[in-house]
């Protein structure tokens, strides 16, 4: 989680002891720390001429957001969203004000769990609020603290951070899933996969489709960051939008890369299955055909008829047994010549 640490410059820094679901929440002045902040002071505080209220909410209850509502003047609409947490990545104007949608991605215990960001943005605050599997944006805030000059550009650039950040966190998941399509790949090769192998392939497959679905429309909230005339959207700030695009069209392509290779190692895999029934038949059809012969024979001389003038020879019985090694000699010959045995 997101921690408060204040810096010691801010001697009058008060530290308010924050409710459930609040994880930070301070206040920055020429992209310093001055002080960190109750939910109830944002308001006052986010008025004051070059003063940034940023505040990190984790799985808020409806009360807390009804409250952080009532600071920043948010809009309805995008509280029961923010308090829904099932939305699909988007980005939607409220007056002055924006409200955006993001999903995040973590990889737990094999599978890809999703959550959500929810953000809201505005003269003078940011308040970010998260649900479900994210990785904390502590990571986010110290590294826009330790460069006071670019987070002194105001609310646009913490919205950049922040997304940049989530799309980053996407590649260690692609990452994760690239190791294994690797493997299975190079046991396909060799063998026909296992059921299970079967049922991870389509676990796998049916996850990147989930993250494409989920990363496939933040591409078009970057654009609108990127080209639209947003309010507190400068256009100095277009560039590093632009970045997060290309990133998230990377993440994009390697998703459906992994998908593509996923879906040749399971045709893969019939075929060399396929492969290996059809040479077991090929053998069990070459030996039957062998045994054929020497069952033949056995069967015509082992018929009892009374009048058979082979069975009167003196070397009938040598002869016939070596016409059936004769015979299954060659056969065993040709069939291997064409490759059956």
């Amino acid at each position: 989680m997101e921690t408060m640490n204040v810096p010691s410059r801010a001697t009058s820094a008060t530290q308010p002891r924050t409710s459930e679901g609040v994880v930070a929440a301070g206040v920055y002045v020429d992209g310093r720390r001055i002080a960190n902040i109750a939910i109830e002071e944002a308001s006052s505080w986010r008025c004051k001429p070059g003063h940034v209220v940023w505040i990190g909410l984790y799985e808020p209850d409806l009360a807390l957001l009804t409250s952080v509502q009532q600071q920043f003047d948010l809009h309805d609409l995008a509280i029961e969203d923010a308090n829904h947490a099932h939305q699909r990545p988007k980005i939607e104007q409220y007056g002055d004000g924006l409200f955006i949608v993001a999903r995040t991605a973590q990889l737990i215990q094999g599978r890809i769990a999703f959550g959500e960001t929810h953000l809201f943005v505005g003269e003078g605050y940011l308040v970010s609020v998260r649900h479900g599997a994210s990785t904390s944006y502590a990571a986010v805030r110290a590294r826009c603290e330790s460069c006071p000059r670019a987070l002194a550009r105001g609310e646009d650039y913490i919205l950049y951070a922040i997304l940049d950040f989530i799309v980053d966190n996407y590649s260690p998941v692609l990452d994760a899933i690239h190791e294994e399509v690797e493997e299975i790949e190079d046991h396909v090769l060799a063998s026909a996969i296992t059921r299970t192998q079967v049922e991870r392939l389509y676990m796998l497959r049916r996850d990147l489709l989930r993250l494409r679905n989920a990363i496939g429309p933040l591409v078009e909230v970057c654009r609108r960051l990127e080209h639209d005339n947003l309010p507190m959207v400068r256009s100095t700030m277009r560039p590093l939008f632009r970045d997060v695009t290309d990133h998230v069209r990377t993440i994009q392509e390697r998703t459906d890369s992994m998908r593509e290779v996923l879906a040749f190692a399971f045709e893969a895999s019939l075929l060399v299955g396929q492969a290996q029934e059809t040479a077991v038949s090929k053998k069990l059809a070459s030996w039957l055909a062998i045994i054929a012969v020497p069952t033949a024979l056995a069967g015509i001389y082992g018929m009892n008829f009374k009048h058979m003038p082979e069975l009167d020879w003196q070397y009938g019985y040598l002869m016939v047994l070596g016409l059936m090694l004769a015979a299954c000699t060659g056969l065993y010959w040709q069939f291997r010549r064409v490759g059956w045995l």
